[in-house]
């Protein structure tokens, strides 16, 4: 089960490296996948299913990987927002994106490269898990 978790982790580190790149390269894209978020209801439980799955995740592997503490209390915080998410409802978490998210896009550069930066970040805590032995 950790190495699913790690898996998940690792994932997690590519999408975020990916996320930065295109937040560099092609900001327009990025904004309309930021803006997309909480714009349905399918998409906000979509949204909070996947911080499920990678909070879970990242509580589970954290043991695992460099910098374990870190990981283990993102983990937590993500799953108690997502907690926090599930018990409003969808139009109110579509009504604050609307609100916060055009605000949030004038720092796209900077949100690129805090991406990049965690993503980075994660893999490397993931690369270093195998190197220490991860799933002998």
């Amino acid at each position: 089960m950790q190495l699913l978790s790690v898996a998940i982790v690792a994932a997690t580190g590519v999408f975020l490296v990916a996320l930065g790149l295109a937040a560099l390269i092609r900001p327009p894209l990025v904004c309309g996948f930021l803006l997309g978020f909480a714009g349905s209801a399918a998409k906000h439980y979509a949204e909070l299913a996947v911080r499920l799955l990678v909070g879970i995740a990242l509580v589970w592997a954290a043991p695992a990987l460099a910098g374990s503490a870190v990981f283990w209390w993102f983990g937590w915080v993500l799953l108690g927002t997502t907690g926090v998410l599930l018990a409003v409802p969808w139009r109110l978490h579509r009504q604050f994106a609307q609100a916060s998210v055009p605000q949030a896009l004038r720092f796209l550069p900077v949100i690129g490269l805090a991406s990049l930066a965690a993503g980075a970040a994660t893999l490397w805590a993931v690369v270093a898990a195998g190197a220490m032995g991860l799933g002998r």
